[in-house]
């Protein structure tokens, strides 16, 4: 395996794991501002409902798309990382 070879897998490895970390921390974002908003709103400075509500936000949105990550990311070693290392 070449470092050119080496670099591309590198390269294309960090991107699919940029787009597979993309909705939680999408969702995670979403949820932090709507709440810091209604916390703002209300003057309520609870420790938990800045935690909770992210959590359950991100577990809802990971149980969805479970299957596309892990799709993603099989077609990701299917084509880039199995050729490579046998050299096809």
């Amino acid at each position: 395996m070449t470092e050119a070879v080496f670099f591309d897998i590198l390269r294309q490895g960090l991107w699919t794991a940029v787009v597979m970390s993309a909705p939680l921390l999408g969702v995670a974002l979403v949820a932090g501002v709507v709440v810091g908003l209604f916390q703002a709103l209300t003057s309520v400075q609870e420790m938990t409902l800045t935690f909770v509500p992210k959590i359950l936000a991100m577990l809802a949105v990971f149980w969805v798309s479970m299957s596309a990550m892990t799709a993603l990311l099989v077609d990701f070693f299917q084509r880039q990382v199995i050729p490579a290392m046998i050299g096809g």
